[in-house]
């Protein structure tokens, strides 16, 4: 019984210090209110009507904006920097399909579907998202 309680303290303590790094490696981005309503009939968004055919919304939300996707059963929106770099001139993501690539050498790349990552198993973070809700022809996006 002794053995059984150290080893789940071990497990704890395992578990406790395993969270702590990964909270520490997602707090790159910073914390923007946002509160923006597009219509999706003006050009610029009309594809968002389209089922995964994301769109780049600059200067809202963070440093690179904003990428909106209709995934056909809801809309997501997520931030367009990298959370696993610190801001810098490579960390905005393009986008390519329903995949967010990142600009730096490591070329994170992220799900529009959900924001998880793809691909390279070196990325801790997902896509930091949005709410996103339709009403009629407008999109609201918020945190």
């Amino acid at each position: 019984m002794k053995h059984f309680l150290y080893l789940f303290c071990l497990l704890f303590l395992c578990a406790c210090s395993g969270n702590s790094i990964d909270n520490r490696n997602c707090n790159f981005l910073l914390d923007i209110n946002v509160s923006e309503t597009i219509n999706l009939n003006f050009p610029q968004y009309s594809q968002l009507k389209s089922i995964n055919v994301p769109v780049h919304i600059p200067n809202i939300g963070g440093k690179d904006g904003i990428i909106v996707n209709n995934t056909g059963s809801r809309y997501v929106a997520f931030d367009a920097t990298d959370p696993n770099h610190i801001p810098s001139n490579c960390s905005f993501l393009t986008i390519n399909g329903i995949i967010a690539k990142c600009n730096c050498d490591d070329g994170n790349e992220y799900s529009l579907l959900d924001g998880i990552p793809v691909g390279n198993t070196g990325t801790r973070c997902p896509l930091r998202g949005y709410v996103a809700q339709r009403s009629g022809d407008n999109l609201t996006i918020f945190n």
